[in-house]
């Protein structure tokens, strides 16, 4: 996959903050409209904890609309705020280096931040060695006869921790070749194997 598509940088985001916003407003919707959501957020001048604990409610709502469900994400946004009052004083730079199984475990205490979401923040916002694992991963290594198709996240999830060196590099570039991979060649309804993806020789091999 890297030796076709090369490398991808992940994630999109000038800031760890700004890249665990992203990761919560991403449920749900595509890249595009999250995009929007954030360059709202910057006009605000709100894309930084302590600013964005003050705005109001209801501004808050306006700037997320774009990326859909916005009073939803405006909550789960606020209470990842919250969560990160309690734990770091709204630093997100206060929360690297902590003890990893804890602080998922408290992450996911947060309402509205699932396993990916909570994976999404610790891998591209704190530099943390976790596999994220998403729909496209599945996808791919389900169809690929590695993995059965009702694989929970963590199953799946464990077969590239227990695989794999903890390195939150490898990691970062891993699932995001899976993404771009899935998303030029093996799409949701008739993948296209024959059309230059990298991974059909495994395929064709099983």
């Amino acid at each position: 996959m890297l030796a076709t598509l090369g490398p991808s940088n992940w994630w999109p985001g000038e800031t760890p903050f700004e890249v665990a916003v992203g990761a919560i407003l991403t449920q749900n919707t595509n890249w595009g409209n999250v995009e929007k959501a954030i360059a709202n957020l910057k006009n605000e001048g709100a894309l930084e904890p302590k600013t964005l604990y003050r705005l109001p409610r209801e501004r808050l709502e306006e700037c997320l609309r774009p990326a859909g469900y916005f009073r939803l994400k405006a909550t789960r946004l606020r209470n990842f705020l919250e969560f990160l009052k309690d734990e770091a004083g709204l630093s997100m730079e206060a929360l690297v280096g902590r003890d990893l199984s804890g602080l998922r475990e408290r992450l996911l205490a947060v309402k509205g931040i699932g396993p990916e979401t909570a994976d999404s923040i610790l891998l591209y916002a704190l530099d943390a060695p976790v596999f994220v694992i998403d729909a496209y991963t599945q996808r791919i290594f389900s169809r690929h006869g590695l993995l059965p198709e009702d694989s929970d996240y963590h199953e799946i999830q464990s077969l590239f921790m227990d695989a794999l060196p903890r390195d939150a590099a490898l990691f970062n570039e891993y699932h995001a070749l899976i993404v771009r991979t899935a998303k030029q060649w093996c799409v949701k309804k008739t993948p296209r194997c024959d059309g230059g993806c990298p991974l059909a020789p495994f395929l064709e091999a099983r």
